[in-house]
């Protein structure tokens, strides 16, 4: 008896907020910091924002990767995965280690620049969950 999963139009729309408002958010943050504090400082946090999307973005394709080889396999013994969800899972750290190598050896962008940057992830999620919480209170409403 298979089970047939419907796409989820709000978790898609939140998905796709999530990596555009991590992008703005994160962008908008190296562009003021930019031109208001130090150049390098706002290269480093644009850098930071770049790599938190596609961190996200293939976290993203990796998950939804598993989710339908598990849904296409739902009766066999043994699931198999394609081996290229697993250089996504792995590349993602990959990447970031080498771009934060690459951008403090050769670049000398600050560290801590690009950490924060990396953390705009985190900022497009909560203004996601604020976005979520404001259209439900509307809803409530009427």
């Amino acid at each position: 008896m298979a089970v047939e999963i419907q796409g989820n139009d709000v978790s898609d729309g939140a998905r796709h907020r999530i990596a555009w408002l991590t992008l703005a958010l994160g962008f908008a943050a190296a562009l003021i910091w930019f031109f208001a504090k130090s150049h390098k400082q706002g290269v480093g946090l644009a850098i930071g924002t770049a790599l938190a999307w596609l961190n996200y973005r293939w976290l993203d394709q990796g998950l939804g990767a598993l989710v339908s080889v598990a849904q296409a396999q739902e009766g066999s013994e043994q699931a198999r995965v394609p081996a290229g969800i697993y250089a996504k899972f792995v590349g993602r750290y990959v990447l970031i280690a080498l771009a934060i190598y690459v951008s403090l050896h050769y670049f000398a962008v600050p560290l801590v620049a690009m950490i924060l940057g990396l953390l705009a992830l985190g900022a497009g999620a909560f203004a996601e969950s604020l976005y979520e919480i404001f259209v439900s209170f509307q809803s409530s409403r009427g």
